[in-house]
C-alpha cells in the first residue's frame, strides 16, 4: 500500500492544494485533490494488462479552479437542479442562486467542488484510502450546518468505494453525488462504442429545460431502454430526449438501498475494460458530457470536447424538495444521512 501526499497548487488566495496518490498495486491508481475532493486520475488495467487513466481531468489546479464542468469533485449542497432555485421546508421558503439558466444546479458558487476539504489518508486490511471533511455553514438559501465526511477506498479487488455521511443541526435538504467523467478508452475518443446497462424500468421525465415534471415514465420504447446493454451513442440523437445534445437524466433503480446488487454496468469493447456500480442511492443519473464544447484541454494536451465522458452519479432525484412523491432529501437534526457507492473496475475476456 503506497500514499503519495504532493503539492498540487495553489488557490488564487494563497492557500495550497494537495494531491494523494493511493496505490494498492502497480495496475490500480487513484490520485485524489483536496479542492472539491476531485478525483483527478484512475488508472486501471485493460484486458492486455496495459493500464490507462479512465476519468477526465486537466493536468495543473487552475483548470479545476476555472472549470465549469465539475470534473471529478463531489456536488452538494444539493447535486442536480432545483426548480427556479426555490422550495418549501417546513413551511417556509428558500431562494437559492440561480446558475442554470433560472434553475439551481450543483450548489452553483458554494458547491462543494469547489471547496477546500480537509483530507486524512488511511490504509487498512480493506484497503487504501482517504477521509475527506468537510463543514458547511448556512447560507445561500441552505439553512443549518452541515458536517459532511466522505471517504474514498481502493479495494484489492480494483474496486472505488465512495461513502457519504452527513448531519445538520437545523432541518435542510442534501443531494450529494460523485461527478467524475469515465471514458474506459482511457484517453482515446469518445463514449459513444462504450455499452451501457441499466438496472431500471422508469425514467425521470423533463422539461425542456431538465426539471421534472414530476410523472416517471417507463423506458420500454424510449431511448432510455437500456436494461439489456446497448452503445451509448446508438440512440443518443434521438429527437424525443428532452435534451436534443444527449443524455442528462435519471433512472429510477429497480433495488434502491442496497448496495450489494449491480445498478449499471459499462463496457468498452476495444479495450475489455468493464465497470460495474452498485449503490444504495435511489436513482442514477446518467450524463453524456453534452456541455463539454472542446474550448479547453484535459490531462496530456487532450481537447475536451462533446461526448468524451460519461457521468454515472448515483443521487437521489433532482428538484425532490419540490416533489413530495420522491424519496426525501430532507436531513433533520438527530439524523445521520449514509450513502454508499461501489465502483467495481474488470476487465472482459
Amino acid at each position: 500500500m503506497i500514499i503519495d501526499r504532493l503539492r498540487f497548487g495553489s488557490l488564487p488566495d494563497g492557500r495550497d492544494v494537495h494531491l494523494f496518490r493511493l496505490r494498492l498495486t502497480s495496475d490500480v491508481t487513484i490520485e485524489v485533490l483536496e479542492l472539491g475532493a476531485i478525483v483527478r486520475s484512475l488508472r486501471v488495467p485493460d484486458r492486455t494488462g496495459a493500464v490507462g487513466d479512465v476519468v477526465l481531468g486537466y493536468d495543473d489546479l487552475e483548470g479545476y479552479v476555472s472549470d465549469s464542468w465539475f470534473l471529478g469533485g463531489i456536488v452538494g449542497r444539493y447535486g442536480g437542479r432545483i426548480a427556479q432555485g426555490r422550495y418549501s421546508l417546513d413551511g417556509q421558503e428558500h431562494q437559492l442562486e440561480a446558475n442554470d439558466g433560472p434553475h439551481h444546479l450543483h450548489g452553483a458558487a458554494r458547491g462543494y467542488h469547489l471547496r477546500l476539504w480537509d483530507v486524512e489518508p488511511f490504509a487498512s486490511p480493506s484497503g487504501v484510502g482517504v477521509v475527506l471533511r468537510l463543514s458547511d455553514e448556512p447560507g445561500g438559501g441552505y439553512p443549518g450546518r452541515l458536517d459532511v465526511e466522505a471517504s474514498y477506498t481502493l479495494t484489492p479487488a480494483n474496486e472505488w468505494i465512495v461513502e457519504y455521511s452527513a448531519e445538520t443541526d437545523e432541518a435542510t435538504v442534501l443531494n450529494l453525488t460523485q461527478h467524475s467523467y469515465f471514458n474506459l478508452t482511457g484517453g482515446a475518443g469518445d463514449v459513444q462504442g462504450h455499452r451501457l446497462l441499466v438496472h431500471a424500468d422508469a425514467y425521470v421525465a423533463t422539461d425542456a429545460t431538465l426539471i421534472p415534471t414530476g410523472d416517471l415514465m417507463h423506458v420500454a420504447g424510449t431511448p432510455l431502454d437500456f436494461r439489456t446493454a446497448a452503445p451509448v451513442g446508438a440512440r443518443i440523437d434521438d429527437p424525443s430526449l428532452a435534451d436534443a445534445r444527449g443524455y442528462d437524466h435519471d433512472f429510477v433503480l429497480r433495488r434502491p438501498g442496497d448496495a450489494g446488487v449491480a445498478a449499471a454496468r459499462l463496457l468498452e469493447p476495444r479495450s475489455g475494460r468493464t465497470l460495474e456500480i452498485r449503490t444504495t442511492e435511489p436513482a442514477l443519473h446518467v450524463y453524456s458530457g453534452n456541455f463539454l464544447d472542446g474550448s479547453r484541454f484535459g490531462k496530456g494536451g487532450r481537447r475536451l470536447s462533446h461526448r468524451q465522458g460519461l457521468c454515472l452519479e448515483t443521487q437521489h432525484l433532482p428538484d425532490s424538495p419540490n416533489h413530495p412523491q420522491f424519496p426525501s432529501t430532507v436531513l433533520r437534526p438527530g439524523e445521520t444521512f449514509r450513502s454508499r457507492t461501489v465502483y467495481a473496475f474488470g476487465t472482459d475476456r
